[in-house]
């Protein structure tokens, strides 16, 4: 999915009317604390609201926002437990959050938003208004459709429903077949990109699986539309995936990447693969677990900037205390 395909005045007014939902436009907005219709204003597009009014109103529609978030980012920012999650304070960390090392330059080359205007949204001094809002999230990030999913019923929203439900089949692709991961990322490769024609079995020897998978996995990527036959080699159709939705997929796939480091180092493969065992205070075991969190930011935005893509790779971070039993999450 790129910017150009989405229309985000069109899907600012479809999740503005999933929230209000079946109330008339007067009673929502005399429940959001509104003399005037601005419900009327807001759907009619004749003005837009704050990014921090549209997370105010998502709470007053009954959703729980900060779990949203939680979800969106796949654990509980810091900032959460300091600010209201309808403040624009709140809304400038999560701008700041989502941009990471992204030079501002960039979102506006992307997003086509002024950098000036962008500039000032990062540093509080102003908000932006909801389409614009959408559209920020969705250049920083590549997740609209999974944060506005957090905050409405996707379905009840016409402009991203079907758009949803190919993210949905190609999460349940990533669960079946997790391979199909590493080899949407072995047809970016320059090496690939390279050959005169795409060469059945080539992917298979550069990722080390077997021919059999290679082929299971493109025929599910080709039916669910991420890649594309251009009549000589595939091309992929960028739309992110998130699996943080369904923390049992979720789970899954961790634990698929980490057989395969497993693996990796019961063959001797060559790779970085170490471990420490080691006794903290509590108060240090979050030191750690930050200073991980930070590695992580660091590595994909690094991942994000790099090229030419010469070589797919695999990053396991894992950080667990060993006490207690083992939660049952069957």
């Amino acid at each position: 999915m790129v910017m150009d395909e989405l229309n985000f005045e069109q899907i600012a007014r479809e999740l503005l009317i999933a929230l209000r939902g079946r109330r008339s436009q007067t009673a929502w907005s005399r429940r959001l604390g509104y003399k005037s219709n601005v419900a009327y204003s807001w759907e009619s597009g004749r003005r837009w609201p704050t990014a921090a009014e549209l997370l105010r109103a998502a709470g007053r529609s009954g959703q729980d926002v900060a779990a949203a978030l939680t979800q969106f980012y796949g654990h509980e920012p810091p900032w959460l437990a300091e600010l209201a999650v309808d403040s624009p304070e709140a809304v400038a960390r999560l701008l700041n959050d989502l941009r990471g090392n992204t030079p501002i330059n960039d979102l506006a080359a992307i997003s086509g938003i002024s950098r000036y205007s962008i500039s000032r949204w990062l540093s509080g001094h102003t908000q932006p208004r909801l389409p614009d809002f959408l559209r920020l999230i969705e250049a920083a990030s590549v997740r609209l459709i999974d944060f506005l999913a957090l905050l409405a019923t996707p379905t009840s929203m016409p402009t991203i429903a079907p758009i949803w439900k190919r993210l949905e089949a190609r999460r349940q692709g990533a669960d079946r077949l997790p391979w199909t991961q590493a080899i949407l990322r072995a047809l970016e490769l320059a090496d690939y990109l390279a050959l005169p024609a795409h060469e059945p079995g080539w992917i298979a020897r550069r990722l080390g699986i077997s021919d059999e998978e290679e082929t299971r996995c493109l025929s599910f990527l080709r039916d669910t539309g991420q890649i594309h036959w251009q009549g000589v080699r595939y091309r992929i159709q960028t739309l992110a995936v998130d699996t943080n939705r369904n923390p049992a997929v979720n789970r899954r796939l961790k634990a698929h990447w980490s057989r395969v480091g497993a693996d990796r180092v019961e063959q001797g493969a060559p790779g970085q693969f170490s471990y420490n065992v080691f006794s903290v205070s509590r108060a240090d075991f979050e030191r750690i677990r930050e200073a991980h969190l930070r590695y992580f930011y660091a590595l994909r935005t690094i991942v994000a900037e790099s090229e030419p893509e010469e070589v797919v790779v695999v990053a396991n971070v894992q950080l667990f205390a060993l006490e207690g039993e083992p939660e049952d999450v069957s």
